[in-house]
């Protein structure tokens, strides 16, 4: 039987501290956001109910519902990832993949980094000169959503370059070997063992766009909006909407005589809506990395 020396009951004393320094770090962070969820729960369970999704707000939005709002969150979401994700991806293969190393991909690469700490008011100001007055678009949902797209492209890029970058080298140079041009190489093998990674950066993006109000008030977001309730297909691209940010902005800070649950109400269900969608897309990337064979 092996026995412990003052050395080993050293290390293992020094790794329990250790242990309990990092599980209370994470119960500094845990406790307060659970805390914060629960409070906003707790405030907002009079109006919370299935009526107050589905219907529309009314008397000058102190009463009724946000299914304007929830839908035109929905739309902006959805249509601005559809643009983002898939230019994201092709971008980061091609600077991975194909581009040399050189002063030009060097700056592009500085020029991806920076953007991806811009501040959401400078966004929403190249989106209102760019897509509603240069492009014609006008003040519309096709215009946020681009808008949203173009401040989420860069750290789509950045996650997905660094998920392609994950992948040995090796893997790519058994392809090659055999006979697989570059593409069918990315195709087949990069790209399916990166995925989990690029997920991750399209997770972050999507409570990104749904919490931004800078973006969308220039661009597309409405006061108020009144659409068919129930109906999935309101709204229309050139339309203006309303959405769930700017909606709880609204009534907070330009509404009298709201019920005091109100706020809260909005904000738990914007809070709902990108956790589910957070799940789903974390659900999806579980499942493609438990089927890597690396």
């Amino acid at each position: 039987m092996f026995t412990e020396t003052p050395f080993i009951r050293k290390k293992l004393r020094h790794e329990r501290i250790a242990q309990c320094v990092f599980g209370l770090m994470a119960l500094a962070m845990i406790i307060p956001l659970l805390a914060i969820v629960g409070y906003l729960v707790y405030r907002a369970m009079p109006l919370l109910s299935w009526d107050f999704l589905v219907t529309n707000p009314t008397h000058g939005m102190r009463r009724g519902g946000i299914w304007s709002a929830f839908l035109g969150t929905l739309y902006l979401v959805v249509l601005s990832l559809c643009l983002s994700a898939p230019i994201g991806v092709l971008a980061a293969v091609y600077l991975n993949e194909y581009a040399k190393e050189n002063w030009y991909t060097r700056i592009i690469n500085l020029a991806v980094v920076n953007l991806a700490g811009v501040p959401s008011i400078v966004h929403a100001l190249f989106g209102l000169g760019a897509f509603v007055l240069f492009a014609g678009m006008g003040r519309s949902i096709i215009a946020a959503s681009l808008t949203l797209a173009i401040m989420t492209l860069p750290v789509i890029i950045a996650s997905t370059k660094e998920s392609l970058a994950a992948v040995p080298q090796s893997f790519r140079e058994a392809c090659w070997n055999v006979g697989a041009t570059r593409w069918q190489t990315i195709r087949h093998i990069v790209l399916p063992n990166s995925i989990s990674g690029i997920l991750t950066g399209v997770i972050l993006q999507v409570s990104r766009t749904a919490g931004e109000t800078a973006p969308i008030m220039f661009t597309g977001a409405v006061f108020f909006k009144k659409i068919g309730e129930g109906d999935w297909l309101a709204y229309q691209l050139k339309d203006q909407c309303m959405a769930l940010s700017m909606h709880l902005y609204t009534v907070t800070t330009q509404v009298t005589d709201a019920p005091p649950a109100l706020p809260y109400a909005i904000a738990v269900v914007l809070l709902a809506t990108v956790l589910i969608v957070n799940a789903i897309s974390i659900a999806f990337r579980v499942y493609l990395r438990s089927r890597k064979k690396w």
